[in-house]
């Protein structure tokens, strides 16, 4: 791998950290805890999935009807 794969690579893992736990803060808050202790989780997952698939499809609409989003060539790296 070279430096720019690692630069890439260490780019996402510090922007999931920085997000991974505000959203731990948030949920802990919000749930009250103990996410370990819970019995739900799968059907937790299950509809987690079901919104990200939703999330990206529409994503994806919006990109190629242009509606939102416009990638300029100097944005592809």
């Amino acid at each position: 791998m070279t430096k720019q794969h690692f630069k890439h690579i260490k780019g996402i893992l510090k922007r999931f950290y920085i997000q991974a736990i505000g959203k731990y803060i948030k949920g802990n808050k919000q749930h009250g805890g103990k996410l370990w202790e819970k019995k739900d989780l799968i059907d937790k997952a299950i509809e987690e999935a079901i919104d990200q698939v939703i999330y990206l499809y529409t994503l994806k609409d919006q990109i190629n009807n242009k509606t939102l989003y416009s990638v300029k060539e100097e944005d592809i790296d």
